[in-house]
């Protein structure tokens, strides 16, 4: 498969940046013109991300859908807000209205207090069970010739038939995390695993895991996705500037902020990715050619948090060790989101996608 590049939609100018305080929730026109900007500069896959507060995923997604020709969303989505059967009609529906563009990142969910808030109070054993349980039932549904039924752990129904098919056949299918919870279900169901920036040797680590749970389900490996928050200038020291100002940029947010403020003072995170970003940035600041790990200190890693740091070349350079070590579906998004992608579309993705296509014609020459 070749190596693809991710974004992740931002719904208003102000979601990560000093203008939070005026954050609107939702600025169509904004959204209109980063989804443009994420599809004229080359990225392959935009997540579309998911949070109890945030406006609703699957509606973005099909907005993102409508006003793009190629970029293919990543709707992630949450299993126990809406049921299984329900979602594999709608997300049928979506990718019949994207033309076969979308994937499903199924979120387990790392935090009891996020889930309870949905009214969600399975504990995360359970959760990663019900989706594994849901997974099922989508594919079920979308390959079924006639009414479906269905009798398990956290689902019950009978005579289930939709009318619509996804475009391909199914829908890819994304699982993300870092327990062992995570690559049971994603080695055993995902088309695509997600994993958070870590060193080399760690992230290997983790898709070895993932691999080997495939393997002893007869299952082809899942791609395997990367997250990094890339900040980029003309230099490598230019660029470590420039990251110092956007840590104290983030260390701002998370003393002025409620929602950082709470993670800062929450304590130790639940869940085990932002656990092992943490623990990873207590052993050292700058790991391999240029990941930073000072900005996972700053969120108390709330979310993909760890940079790449340094010129587009070594930025470029950098992703491609990911690809050496089995990754190909790389996320990029930046700190300053619309401003990053565009300069990563300029500057990064040219870089990365010359030197694949020449490691290629040299392949094939030899």
């Amino acid at each position: 498969m070749p190596v693809e590049f991710i974004s992740a939609v931002h719904t208003d100018s102000g979601a990560n940046g000093p203008a939070a305080s005026a954050r609107t929730g939702f600025d169509p026109d904004y959204v209109r013109r980063y989804a443009r900007a994420l599809d004229d500069g080359g990225f392959d896959h935009t997540l579309v991300a998911y949070h109890s507060a945030s406006p609703d995923a699957l509606q973005l997604a099909q907005f993102v859908a409508t006003h793009t020709e190629r970029i293919r969303p990543v709707l992630a989505h949450r299993p126990g807000v809406i049921f299984p059967t329900h979602a594999a009609r709608a997300f049928a529906t979506l990718d019949r209205i994207s033309n076969g563009r979308l994937s499903v990142h199924i979120i387990s969910g790392g935090s009891d207090e996020e889930q309870h808030r949905e009214g969600d109070y399975l504990n995360k054993a359970e959760r990663y069970e019900r989706s594994d349980e849901y997974i099922q039932i989508l594919r079920k549904v979308w390959t079924a010739d006639g009414p479906v039924s269905h009798e398990g752990k956290h689902y019950r129904f009978e005579g289930f038939h939709s009318d619509v098919r996804p475009v391909n056949g199914l829908v890819p299918i994304s699982v993300g995390g870092s327990s062992q919870d995570a690559y049971r279900v994603g080695g055993q169901q995902g088309d695509i695993f997600g994993l958070w920036g870590e060193p080399l040797k760690e992230t290997a680590e983790q898709i070895a895991a993932v691999n080997a749970v495939a393997d002893a389900a007869g299952r082809p490996h899942p791609r395997i996705w990367v997250s990094f928050r890339p900040i980029i200038a003309p230099t490598d020291e230019l660029a470590w500037e420039k990251a110092h100002r956007t840590l104290g940029v983030l260390k701002e947010q998370a003393s002025g902020t409620e929602s950082l403020r709470h993670y800062k003072t929450a304590g130790r995170p639940a869940n085990v990715g932002s656990q092992r970003l943490l623990d990873i940035a207590e052993r050292g600041e700058v790991h391999d050619r240029c990941l930073w790990t000072a900005p996972a200190i700053a969120t108390n890693a709330a979310g993909a948090s760890t940079a790449l740091v340094g010129s587009p070349e070594t930025v470029a350079q950098a992703l491609l060790d990911y690809v050496d070590i089995g990754c190909d579906l790389l996320s990029i998004r930046g700190y300053d989101p619309l401003n990053d992608a565009i300069d990563y579309a300029r500057y990064v993705l040219p870089l990365v996608r010359q030197e694949l296509a020449h490691r290629a014609a040299t392949s094939q020459a030899a």
